[in-house]
Formats: C-alpha cells, sequence, structure tokens
C-alpha cells in the first residue's frame, strides 16, 4: 500500500531527477575534467613551491603535448621561478638627529621596519622630505612633487590615497611599491611611509608591529638577486603619528596642517623637513623553486608571427590551511582550476581548428599569484619571447561559474583596443559586458594580467558578470568559499555556462591573433602612458 505514494513522488521528482542526472556533452566533460583534477584532494591546493604544484605542473605540461602544443618556454614546457621567502630579520635601531642632538625614535611606538629583499643589510641617512600622498597622476592634475627636491633625500609620504581618484587609478597608487618608484625616479634614496588618522583607526602601528616579522613573497632573477618594486628608493619602514610628530618638530610644514588635510582636505603641504634619519634594517631571506607551464603555437602569417598574444591563468592556490569543519585542504576549484581548464580548451579548440592564427600565442599557466601575482610578474620581466614582441593578455581568473550568465566583467577593457573585442566575443554568446559592479575590491590589481599591464602590454581579465542572479552568487561564493576549503569540485558549477565563457575567451584570442590591426592602448590612457605604450 506504500508503493503508490512513493511512485506518485517519483512522477513528481522525476523531471528534477532527469534534469540532475543529464549527462554532460563532451565540451562540458572536457571543462570539467581538468577541474576534477587540479582541485581534487591529491593534489593539496596546489601551493607554489611544493611538490602539489610541481604535480598540477606536470599534468597541465602533459595536456599540452597530447593538445599539439609546442614547448614555449625555451625548448622546454616550464620556466623556473626562484620564489623569495623574506622577512625582517630583527627590529630596527634608527636615529633622528637634529640640532646636535639624538632624538628618541621608538621601534614599535613611532616605526616598524620593513624588509628590503634586493638589500638584506640596507643603510640610509639624509634628510627627510614630505611629498603629501606621493602621487603624480597628471590626467587628474595631481603632482605632490611639485616644487621640491628629494635627489639624495629620505622621502615621506602618506599611506593610502587622496579622495577623487578613479578606482582602479586608487588602486595602483595604493601600492607603497608603486609610489616608491616615483621617489627612485626623482632621485631618492629611501621613502617612509607615514601612518595616517584612518590607518590608525583600521590597524594601527602599535597593532602592526606584532606582526611585523610575517614573510613576504617575492621572486630572485637569474642573477639570484631578490626582485622589488624600487631598488633604488626601497620602503624602509612605516612611521606612526606619534613619529610623524617627531619627524615634522622645527619644520615651516605643520604636522597639524597635515592632519587637517587629511581629514578636511584642501592643500596638502610638502617640503623638507629638519635633521636626518638614519636607518638600518637587516632582511632574511630564504628560497624555493616553482615555475610557469608555457604552450605555444606559432603564428601562420610571416608578417605578424613575431607578434605574440599571450592567454594566461593561475595555477596555484593557497595550499593546506586551518581546518574548517574538519577539512585542512584548500582546494581551489573556481580559484583557478576552472581558468587553467579555459586555457587548455582554448588551446586544444584552435588546435583543433586544423587553422593556425596569424599571430603566435603563448598558453602560460602561472605560479605563485596567490602570493602576490609573482609568476606572472616574473614572466613580464623575463618573457620566452623577445621582449617587446608581446602585444596582449587575455587572463582567465576565477570566473564564477554556479550560474546562467548574463553578462561579463572586462577587467581593463575600457583602457585598450581589446575591451571592444571582448565585447563582440561576448554579444555573439547573448551577453552583455558591463563595468566591475565592486571597484572597492580592487580586482584590476590583484590578477595577473595587471603584472603584463606594468610591462607596457594591453591586457585585460575576463570575469563573469552580475546580471541576472550573478551578483547574488557572486557575493556568495566571495563570502563563503572564497580561499576555504569548500571552493572544490562539488560547488554547483552551470557547465553550460562554463562552455559560454570558454567560447567568450576562444572568440576574443582568435580575433586579437588574427585582426590587421596591433592590440593597442586607448590614446591618452593613464596606465599606457605611465608604462610607455599609449600614445
Amino acid at each position: 500500500m506504500t508503493f503508490r505514494p512513493l511512485f506518485a513522488l517519483l512522477l513528481l521528482a522525476g523531471p528534477a531527477l532527469a534534469q540532475q542526472a543529464a549527462p554532460l556533452t563532451p565540451e562540458q566533460a572536457a571543462i570539467k575534467a581538468h577541474v576534477q583534477f587540479l582541485a581534487s584532494d591529491a593534489l593539496r591546493g596546489r601551493e607554489a613551491g611544493t611538490r602539489d604544484f610541481d604535480v598540477a605542473a606536470e599534468y597541465v605540461a602533459a595536456r599540452m603535448l597530447a593538445i599539439g602544443l609546442q614547448p614555449g618556454a625555451n625548448g622546454g614546457w616550464f620556466q623556473p621561478v626562484k620564489l623569495v621567502t623574506y622577512r625582517p630579520a630583527g627590529k630596527a635601531a634608527w636615529t633622528l638627529k637634529r640640532g646636535g642632538k639624538d632624538v628618541p625614535f621608538v621601534f614599535g611606538k613611532d616605526f616598524v621596519n620593513e624588509p628590503i629583499p634586493s638589500a638584506p643589510d640596507f643603510k640610509a641617512e639624509a634628510e627627510v622630505v614630505f611629498a603629501g600622498y606621493g602621487i603624480v597622476y597628471p590626467q587628474g592634475g595631481q603632482d605632490d612633487y611639485k616644487g621640491i627636491d628629494v635627489r639624495g633625500k629620505i622621502v615621506a609620504v602618506l599611506d593610502g590615497t587622496p579622495a577623487g581618484l578613479p578606482n582602479e587609478v586608487n588602486a595602483h597608487f595604493g601600492d607603497d611599491g608603486q609610489k616608491a618608484r616615483l621617489a627612485a625616479a626623482r632621485g631618492a634614496k629611501a621613502v617612509l611611509v607615514l601612518e595616517t588618522v584612518e590607518r590608525a583607526k583600521q590597524f594601527g602601528l602599535e597593532v602592526y608591529a606584532q606582526f611585523y616579522a610575517y614573510p613576504r613573497t617575492g621572486w630572485a632573477g637569474p642573477d639570484g638577486v631578490a626582485n622589488a618594486p624600487s631598488p633604488q628608493a626601497p620602503v624602509v619602514g612605516m612611521v606612526s603619528l606619534a613619529g610623524a610628530t617627531k619627524l615634522f618638530e622645527g619644520a615651516k610644514i605643520r604636522w597639524s596642517d597635515v592632519l587637517a588635510a587629511q581629514t578636511k582636505g584642501g592643500r596638502m603641504p610638502t617640503g623638507a623637513l629638519t635633521g636626518t634619519l638614519a636607518t638600518a634594517s637587516k632582511t632574511r631571506l630564504s628560497t624555493r623553486d616553482s615555475r610557469n607551464v608555457i604552450g605555444r603555437i606559432e603564428g601562420s602569417d610571416p608578417a605578424l608571427q613575431a607578434q605574440t598574444v599571450v592567454l594566461s591563468a593561475h595555477l596555484d592556490h593557497v595550499g593546506v590551511g586551518e581546518p574548517v569543519k574538519g577539512d585542512t585542504i584548500y582546494n581551489g576549484a573556481m580559484d583557478n582550476a576552472i581558468g587553467v581548464s579555459m586555457l587548455l580548451e582554448i588551446a586544444k579548440a584552435i588546435r583543433e581548428s586544423g587553422k593556425r592564427p596569424r599571430r603566435s600565442l603563448l598558453f602560460v599557466a602561472l605560479t605563485a599569484e596567490e602570493k602576490g601575482l609573482i609568476g606572472s610578474d616574473y614572466f613580464a620581466h623575463y618573457p620566452t619571447v623577445p621582449k617587446g614582441t608581446i602585444v596582449a593578455d587575455v587572463n582567465f581568473d576565477m570566473p564564477i561559474l554556479t550560474y546562467p550568465l548574463v553578462d561579463l566583467v572586462v577587467l581593463g577593457g575600457e583602457r585598450s583596443s581589446i575591451g571592444p573585442v571582448v565585447a563582440a566575443a561576448a554579444k555573439a554568446e547573448g551577453l552583455g559586458v558591463v563595468p566591475d559592479p565592486e571597484p572597492e575590491e580592487m580586482f584590476f590589481v590583484r590578477s595577473d594580467h595587471y603584472s603584463f599591464v606594468q610591462a607596457g602590454i594591453p591586457a585585460v581579465s575576463i570575469e563573469t558578470g552580475p546580471g541576472g542572479t550573478g551578483g547574488v552568487v557572486a557575493r556568495k561564493f566571495l563570502d563563503e568559499h572564497y580561499h576555504k576549503p569548500s571552493d572544490q569540485i562539488d560547488l554547483p558549477f552551470d557547465w553550460n555556462a562554463a562552455v559560454k565563457y570558454k567560447h567568450v575567451g576562444l572568440a576574443t584570442v582568435q580575433a586579437l591573433a588574427n585582426g590587421d590591426a596591433q592590440p593597442s592602448w586607448n590614446k591618452g590612457d593613464f596606465f599606457g602612458t605611465l608604462f610607455g605604450g599609449a600614445q
């Protein structure tokens, strides 16, 4: 007698069960297969510099071989990348001298020293010059170095950025390394970052001092020297509000006026301070070996084959960490096994088409993105093709593919001719292109395409958009699964959406590789102009 209601329930559930059990198409299954392996527990989260990452790299190289790519790293599949972990070797002793007397300048109260990987035993002594936020942004009419001479000096700049900058420009100047580059270009010998009122409230120096020796990661060049954004004028430390008060004593510029300009707006005073500051720091270094995986398709057009379009996706994730519900493996299915899958499947589609593109293509699975865009930064400094021949980068990083796609976000798309190409490819799939809905997340400077931007190469990262349920789903992923063990293959992937995303990437790359015109920065673009690409 219980059979009839059970049978009725099965009838009612039949369509849902059939939909759930529907087999994947060959195209969907091919995309899923890469994710299933790369994000498996067996690879333990693919942390760069570990055997787990190396297994993932071997897998990608084997798939590139099977697809029919050529090795793209000087005759092999792997570009060695030496990872450098560095931290302060101890609490530094700085001396502030004014009027023939030493002014007490205390670690943890007045300053905290930063490690300097390019100079493990660093010393600088000089007068100090205050340069506001240390920003030069001609398009916005801002030059904090106007009227001041910092040659041979230590430059003090405020942490953060002033209000009113465009989001991506704000993200760029929020990096202390970029400010240090500007100081170095004007002859400075070191940079201090001054705590702001806002920074003091959020994460004050006395709290920061407790964690000052945390490890950072960079890379070492072929000469074995660790890279730094500004080796000629490194950031040597952070100075607290109390320390800044001491630095400004006796100067024509008053620290109270600087504080007022921070909080109330108005002109920020800049200029020379009084006395000299002697800084010294020691940095402890250790190294590990990792590698980028690179495959190549040679261009078919003799006039264009020397030009290269790069497709990039980071292969690493964050490895094994603190347990969450008993799970310690941070698998990284969406971040970024799915991006690497796109790299491989786009390569396969191009090979299976039987038609080589006019320009050459490099497919680059990058190491150590999670440690600070390390693999892409190394590749941008030491490309495996002649410098100046890379004309574009299209990056695939953490597309959130658990819902039907309505639109896409193209980070950097408004800055070069690549943007309209992606928009046309998206339109062919019935998708729109919309602005970044969460610019406060600063994704533009947090993904590997940014390393190419800094090398003067037009570059974009194609992300899934907020249309339909996208906004809610993306926020759910970021809140509940991003950099957590639950980012794994059992997330509710929409493999039809994954196919659409792949088609957009494929059409974009084919258009860039086959177009008559070389991809280019838009005229006057800030990043193109800054890094030498735009006219």
